[in-house]
């Protein structure tokens, strides 16, 4: 007989696995089965991709790599052998005769007990699913434990085609597997997609998402359960590795909710940038990193980026002054370096730039000093931390952030020099945020790098808003353009200055050929320079800008 109300004792396991780290994750998938059978879960629900990761992207294309995962797969499925009445739900990507397919396979005691396809697959901003992968179009309903439990994929549970064709098969309960990358403003978003989900199918959802950096995406777990009223019963760490055990019971509504305030926005953007960070440079294998410390707010956020996300061994600082570095900002940065115990180094570039500027002496006859001088400092001070970068094997990172990279206020080969940025989607104004966040933790940035007028020292008396509008304004502008892809007519609607806006348009797009050569970034915005930012570098399309024209 059929218990009353059957449940499931569910392990949601968030893990940090590495793209193409076949033997790595698989161990990772080993080690979280016993432990799910030690605690008696009655199912393990893992992220999307398990075995590969997300997203393997081309790697998909090779016909050793599926065949390096079909092996992985066989020695999770012979481990399931010795958990008697554990069942897992795994994701990986499948050869099958219609093409590749995005998979999720169900095993119980050393035997696969269904296969499912994703159905939905995205294919915007930074998703490119429909290159790889071919779409399924059938529900997967297995019987666990008494309990009929449905399969689904991530996007699918965007859609409500796939959540309703699996309950409409019978499914009591929906187990999802998930890589889905963070968003500042995601996840009051997701929680709400299940949370609609869930009370429109009258259906308890399971929610099992990835963790951790993988090249300019960030995973922040947040790996759910939610019963059939809509209710979520689980809260797993943001940002963090393990096995969470809840349960689902059928029918049953209006559960406990699990404690939980929303953190404030700093607290998991510092999370995200710092993970970010973390995971770039260890799954890459670098000893380390360095950076160039000007005693400006970026390189000071950059700089307590590093040290939480590496510790301070393993980063050291270099200080670059010349004849308009203020010397405020060399005592900032010394204070600074000293206060997060990095290494710190100082080497003036007076002459380097001086006997530059003699062997350039003879092609510059009738030229003025411009921009070209200014340039040359940055690039100076790029090709010192570039050498040092391979010299000590410790990636540089670039400090520039999403401001000055949209507008183009950052030197090619210069102070955009480095392997990795860690604020590229990070706006100026959020800068500041972060650092007063950063220091609400322990003082660690000088205040007066905070309180200063920020510049980039290259001319006496600079500074940034002598070239570009207010901070405030600017970001505004950008937030709208960028992100919201508004018309400059809906820009200035908004209530800013026309020429402003058109100044700073059309800057964004003179910029394109720039910000194809920066480093990459963590993404934590709607649209970051990276996957889900495709303008063409050459366009005509800049000098077409009327005000009646919707883009």
């Amino acid at each position: 007989m059929q218990k009353q109300n059957p449940s499931l004792r569910i392990a949601l396991a968030q893990l940090n696995l590495c793209v193409g780290d076949i033997a790595g994750n698989t161990q990772q998938v080993l080690k979280a089965l016993s432990e799910a059978h030690q605690q008696q879960a009655d199912v393990i629900l893992f992220p999307e991709f398990t075995l590969s990761s997300y997203p393997p992207e081309d790697l998909v294309y090779r016909a050793d790599f599926l065949v390096q995962l079909e092996q992985a797969f066989e020695t999770v499925k012979v481990q399931t052998q010795s958990l008697q009445g554990l069942t897992a739900v795994i994701g990986l990507p499948l050869q099958s005769q219609a093409g590749i397919r995005n998979a999720a396979r169900v095993i119980r005691d050393g035997q696969v007990l269904g296969e499912y396809y994703k159905q939905a697959l995205p294919n915007y901003r930074v998703f490119d699913e429909k290159r790889w992968f071919i779409a399924g179009d059938q529900p997967l309903v297995v019987d666990i434990n008494g309990v009929k439990t449905g399969i689904i994929i991530c996007e699918d549970l965007w859609r409500d085609e796939p959540m309703a064709q699996s309950v409409a098969a019978g499914a009591q309960i929906v187990l999802v597997l998930n890589a889905s990358p963070y968003r500042l403003d995601k996840l009051e978003e997701r929680e709400r997609l299940l949370v609609r989900q869930s009370k429109a199918n009258q259906c308890p959802i399971a929610y099992a998402n990835l963790v951790g950096g993988q090249d300019e995406l960030i995973f922040d777990g947040d790996s759910m359960l939610v019963d059939a009223s809509g209710i979520r019963t689980l809260r797993t760490p943001l940002f963090e590795t393990g096995l969470l055990i809840g349960e689902l019971s059928v029918g049953q509504k209006n559960s406990k909710p699990a404690t939980y305030q929303h953190p404030a926005l700093e607290f998991h953007v510092y999370q995200a940038l710092v993970l970010g960070l973390k995971d770039y440079v260890t799954k890459n294998g670098f000893k380390g990193a360095l950076l160039g410390l000007s005693g400006g707010i970026d390189s000071a956020l950059t700089l307590a980026l590093a040290v939480d996300a590496l510790g301070a061994e393993n980063v050291e600082v270099t200080m670059m002054p010349f004849r308009y570095t203020a010397s405020m900002s060399v005592e900032d940065a010394k204070r600074q370096a000293a206060a997060m115990g990095v290494t710190y180094r100082e080497m003036p570039i007076e002459p380097i730039f001086q006997s530059f500027s003699e062997t350039l002496a003879s092609a510059f006859v009738g030229y003025k000093n411009d921009v070209t001088e200014e340039n040359l400092q940055a690039r100076i001070r790029g090709t010192l931390l570039m050498s040092m970068s391979n010299k000590f094997g410790k990636l540089l990172l670039s400090t520039s952030n999403k401001s000055e990279s949209a507008v183009g206020y950052a030197t090619l080969y210069g102070d955009m020099a480095g392997a990795y940025a860690p604020l590229k989607d990070v706006y100026k104004t959020l800068v500041y945020r972060l650092a007063r966040y950063r220091n609400s933790l322990g003082a660690v940035i000088p205040e007066r790098v905070i309180e200063r007028a920020p510049s980039a020292e290259l001319a006496p008396g600079q500074r940034d808003q002598d070239s570009l509008p207010e901070y405030d304004m600017l970001d505004a502008i950008l937030q709208q353009f960028l992100e919201q892809d508004a018309a400059l007519e809906d820009i200035i609607a908004a209530g800013f200055d026309e020429a402003t806006v058109r100044r700073v348009v059309n800057l964004v797009l003179l910029s394109e050929y720039k910000r194809r050569q920066a480093p990459p970034g963590t993404r934590i915005t709607r649209r970051a320079f990276g996957k889900d930012w495709r303008y063409p570098m050459t366009s005509a399309w800049r000098k077409q800008l009327p005000l009646n024209a919707k883009h």
